[in-house]
């Protein structure tokens, strides 16, 4: 017998629920092997800010992250979701990568006892404007002969996961497939290419979960935000193709009677992309939502002023 509802792992607070405690750290390393090269994979971790419902109760848990070192090689790991669109996230990623980093000195603990810190962010909004890839690394490196910085102890990962398309090539694939629909999810309706032991497990968590009342309230506090951001997309999305309609045709027909029917569409279509598209930025619309809407090129949208 299942739960009726269905909770959604984008929810920072069910992210946490679902991957913070031990007894699913099988799943949190399989999640975090999906993401980092194959010389990082963990074998076995400790998580080191265990989700607690009495931490919960006494301080709100108000960083929702997941903290982890591996048992073998000593390396750090800082695992978040974010639901909310941030102007300024590239800089909060680096800015808690750094507090991870700087947390491993502790009194009487030299520089050379420092190990590689790896953060997770996996973002459901577009970050990255000038990325069209859904997963994207950033390290030190050399910006001449492009060779690593050492030690190699900066590494942060961003899953944009609104640049995902329904692909399954690999294992990163089916938990960005996972994380985006697992609301719709159960034992009983799960694709055959997300049939792995981790995922599988990680539905049936979701399927017995249950939140006390205090719990519940943060949940659907994030929840709230999460459909707000879902729908300030979609009304942004669908403003732009109105636009786009309208002065298309105005634009169309315009151009038209100058050169020509034929090439006046095609001039005037082009001219109302880039009309839409500058207003849209000027607005302070994502580079990726306004490709999405109009069609153009990252590049072509940033040479617009």
């Amino acid at each position: 017998m299942y739960n009726v509802e269905k909770f959604n792992p984008l929810v920072d607070f069910a992210f946490k629920k679902l991957f913070g405690v031990d007894e699913n750290k099988d799943i949190l390393m399989d999640l975090i092997n999906a993401v980092v090269s194959e010389d990082d994979k963990v074998e076995n971790i400790e998580i080191k800010n265990p989700y607690n419902p009495k931490l919960f109760k006494n301080d709100k848990l108000s960083i929702l992250d997941i903290k982890a070192q591996c048992i073998k090689n000593k390396q750090w790991y800082n695992i978040e979701v974010q639901i909310m669109n941030q102007d300024c996230y590239g800089a909060r990623a680096l800015y808690y990568w750094s507090k991870l980093y700087n947390s491993q000195l502790t009194a009487g603990i030299n520089y050379d006892n420092l190990y590689k810190t790896i953060s997770i962010n996996f973002l459901n909004f577009n970050c990255l404007a000038n990325e069209d890839y859904y997963h994207n690394v950033y390290k030190l490196t050399n910006v001449v002969t492009k060779n690593k910085y050492s030690p190699d102890h900066l590494e942060i990962h961003f899953v944009e996961l609104k640049k995902y398309h329904e692909t399954f090539s690999n294992t990163l694939d089916k938990w960005a497939n996972f994380l985006v629909k697992a609301h719709k999810y159960d034992t009983e309706n799960l694709p055959k290419e997300l049939q792995i032991p981790s995922i599988q497990k990680a539905v049936e968590v979701l399927e017995r979960m249950h939140f006390t009342p205090e719990e519940r309230d943060n949940y659907e506090a994030g929840l709230k935000w999460f459909r707000d951001e879902e729908m300030a997309i979609k009304t942004a999305t669908n403003k732009g193709r109105e636009i786009g309609m309208t002065e298309g045709k105005e634009i169309g027909m315009t151009e038209g009677k100058e050169i020509g029917m034929t090439e006046g569409k095609e001039i005037g279509f082009m001219d109302a992309k880039l009309k839409i598209a500058l207003k849209m930025k000027q607005n302070g619309i994502s580079t990726a939502l306004i490709s999405e809407t109009t069609g153009l090129s990252s590049n072509e949208i940033n040479q617009l002023s």
